[in-house]
């Protein structure tokens, strides 16, 4: 038919311009559990970068620094229509605290 969107993807009925994507940033303190894996003591989303990175510091800092605590920020896009499961992730930062109580973040290669 003509004038039919071929797909959810490439337009969007209530936007100007191409597809939108949205943008999250998931951070997450993670503690040494026995057996070599980690657990989660906090975690949360934000849609900007600075203040995943400010949360993240601030529940770093409610931890002991001798629990080995360490965190890390996983940034999260997808498109306009993509199903929830085709999220791209990718690591932003790690964090660790070190102890003298200052939260330390390292970029990730990329």
């Amino acid at each position: 038919m003509l004038g039919t969107a071929t797909s959810s993807r490439e337009d969007c009925l209530y936007c100007d311009g191409p597809a939108p994507t949205l943008e999250m940033f998931d951070w997450e303190v993670l503690l040494p559990a026995e057996g070599g894996e980690e657990r989660v003591s906090a975690s949360g989303a934000n849609s900007g970068q600075a203040t995943a990175m400010d949360e993240l510091r601030n529940a770093l800092r409610r931890t002991e620094p001798r629990e080995g605590a360490w965190g890390r920020i996983t940034r999260r896009t997808y498109e306009f229509g993509a199903p929830v499961d085709d999220w791209r992730r990718e690591l932003v930062f790690t964090a660790v605290l070190d102890l003298a109580g200052s939260v330390r973040f390292t970029r990730a290669e990329l």
